[in-house]
């Protein structure tokens, strides 16, 4: 059985605000019911372990993302992640960050996370992000020296969307900015359309409309 490793943030709230954050529900539950669906097992870990912080767990309407918080298994993954030094990456043929705005806080510049993926990639690993997520691939470097995306294309949660979800004063720093400037290429559509690059073994998708695909694609790859 293939096996994926879900990196999540430990930090709670939007940037230095207090208004409650995370990651972001959707991004994850849907990839996860990808993941169930195509018979591919997962763990959730985090940098420090324990409960992780979540938010857009009280969509209506999204029966997806409700199955999955509803079920006992997941609840016990996103309550009990596993910290990040007692993982053993051999153990998973990919990688996948989810989006929401806790990970610009910490997984965007954590070096233990940086370093499993990295070493992840060079054996033949896939690494795969939505929508904020991507900010997790940008301290991976490797062992050549280069980052990992001097090379890739990707994309991300845009300055448009930032602006139209009203967060654009209180994020940390600008996603697409720091992209566009550590990556060969950054792409994006319209705001809020799906849209999802595979460069190789590197996935994006640019929000959370594009995470089911990005689910899929991952999963595409893992049966290749």
């Amino acid at each position: 059985m293939k096996k994926v490793l879900i990196p999540v943030t430990n930090h709670a709230t939007l940037g230095e605000t207090d208004q409650a954050n995370g990651t972001y529900s959707p991004e994850l539950t849907h990839v996860v019911h990808v993941f169930k669906e195509n018979g591919i097992d997962y763990d959730i870990a985090s940098i420090k372990g324990g409960k992780a912080p979540m938010y857009g767990t009280d969509i209506e309407g999204d029966e997806v993302n409700q199955k999955i918080l509803d079920n006992e298994d997941f609840q016990n993954r996103i309550n009990n992640t596993i910290p990040v030094d007692q993982l053993n990456i051999a153990d998973y043929d990919a990688i996948f960050y989810p989006g929401g705005f806790g990970l610009l806080s910490d997984l965007a510049t954590n070096e233990d996370f940086a370093k499993l993926s990295a070493e992840h990639y060079e054996t033949g690993g896939i690494l795969a992000a939505v929508c904020h997520g991507p900010a997790g691939f940008l301290p991976i470097t490797l062992s050549n020296g280069e980052k990992l995306l001097a090379s890739k294309s990707v994309t991300a949660f845009t300055r448009e969307e930032e602006i139209d979800f009203g967060t654009i004063n209180d994020i940390p720093f600008l996603l697409e900015e720091s992209l566009t400037r550590s990556a060969a290429r950054f792409n994006k559509v319209q705001p809020w359309q799906e849209f999802i690059i595979e460069d190789g073994r590197v996935i994006s998708g640019q929000n959370p409309t594009s995470a089911h695909g990005v689910g899929l694609a991952i999963a595409k790859q893992l049966a290749d």
